[in-house]
């Protein structure tokens, strides 16, 4: 009995690492499966369920996307998470450091290839960004998504206004029977802080005007180089992030595999 009792004293799982463990994974696995939740609604909304070959009919980026991908990554990282903190559960808990571990590599590897290929970024960005201009009015989501970028950054297009030649509606051909043909969207548009209600209308035929002329009523500059600046104006805050990021990784990992550990010497003395 003694013995028995040796072992016991010498091998137990730390009740501050499962519990711990458990709690950050709850709250990591509800966000999750609120994200979830929000983007199947927004599809919902959209009629995106009921008719599922529509996911693929889009030009651009339909930042749904977003919710349902960070949403469903968060809510199985929980899931394995705290289930098998609470269950002590060797597999569920193995599956999340490795999946953890590999998230960690890939966010490791995006920033080095970032890093290292610059301007393919960039290229990779500019035709990013004229792609969803295409598609601006084709979906509400990516259309407010390019309005609340133009908006934050003071930018116009990828390079400028007349990138938006790109959209049907916008372009300056003599075929163009759209209202907004030669204009930007009102997001273009540099904002009168006298104005309460916005003007939607404020980028009708505005480049049918001179470059100087342009500057006194819409944005001018790209949101390719507006966002390389923001990024060089915040680089400690973004870099602060996402070193903040990797050791809350980091960090899951290593409470997971010590818990493993424990729960393996606590069966190696049974």
């Amino acid at each position: 009995m003694s013995r028995k009792h040796h072992h016991f004293k010498g091998a137990e799982v730390s009740c501050c690492v499962k519990y711990f463990l458990f709690g950050f994974n709850i709250l990591f696995w509800l966000l999750g499966a609120a994200f979830l939740g929000i983007g199947l609604w927004a599809w919902a909304e959209k009629g995106v369920l009921s008719n599922l070959s529509s996911i693929t009919d889009l030009g651009g980026f339909d930042p749904v996307w977003l919710f349902i991908v960070v949403g469903g990554v968060m809510f199985i990282l929980g899931f394995a998470g705290c289930i098998g903190a609470l269950r002590e559960n060797t597999f569920l808990l193995k599956f999340f450091s490795v999946f953890l571990g590999l998230i960690f590599f890939l966010e490791l590897t995006a920033g080095i290839l970032a890093f290292v290929f610059k301007d393919w970024i960039k290229d990779q960005l500019n035709f990013f960004i004229n792609n969803n201009v295409k598609a601006y009015r084709d979906d509400i989501d990516l259309q407010n998504l390019i309005d609340f970028a133009q908006e934050y950054w003071l930018c116009c297009g990828a390079h400028g206004p007349d990138d938006w030649n790109l959209n049907i509606y916008f372009n300056c051909t003599e075929l163009n029977p759209s209202r907004e043909r030669c204009g930007v969207p009102f997001s273009c548009c540099v904002k009168d802080p006298a104005e309460d209600v916005i003007n939607t209308q404020c980028g009708y035929d505005v480049r049918l005007q001179g470059e100087l002329d342009r500057q006194k009523y819409i944005y001018t500059k790209g949101c390719v180089g507006q966002f390389e600046k923001w990024l060089q104006d915040n680089l400690i805050i973004v870099a602060g992030i996402f070193v903040g990021i990797a050791l809350l990784q980091i960090f899951g990992i290593c409470l997971a595999q010590n818990l493993v550990s424990d729960v393996k010497a606590v069966k190696a003395n049974w």
